[in-house]
């Protein structure tokens, strides 16, 4: 078993781009995991995501929204009303990254408790 998995993984790694290389070429980066790990609770503003991530800046957390969105994972949505109110979502797309952003957070834990 562990030879097919392995000549399979090879063998998709070889004819195309990579599909880890795919997928952190999406999710990768010290902000987008922990973006998407505070939007799995729901609907956030802009202002809530810097409180719970102090020390992302203005400039980066906007940047970094910008190309979720860009990549379909996460929903921008601009209230008409004043003053202006926009939420930020996981898509559907987004959503589906659920499991991915649970096993890194129980390796983190691992990954914490062997460094105490």
């Amino acid at each position: 078993m562990k030879d097919y998995v392995e000549t399979k993984i090879n063998e998709e790694c070889t004819n195309n781009q990579c599909p880890v290389e795919t997928s952190l070429n999406i999710i990768g980066g010290k902000w987008k995991g922990i973006i998407i790990y505070r939007l799995l609770d729901g609907k956030k503003r802009f202002n809530e995501l810097r409180r719970e991530m102090p020390k992302i800046t203005h400039r980066m957390l906007t940047l970094q929204l910008r190309e979720l969105e860009r990549d379909s994972i996460v929903k921008r949505t601009v209230y008409a009303e004043v003053p202006p109110k926009v939420e930020y979502e996981l898509t559907k797309f987004g959503i589906s990254i659920r499991p991915i952003i649970v096993a890194l957070f129980d390796w983190g834990k691992l990954v914490q408790e062997k460094e105490k």
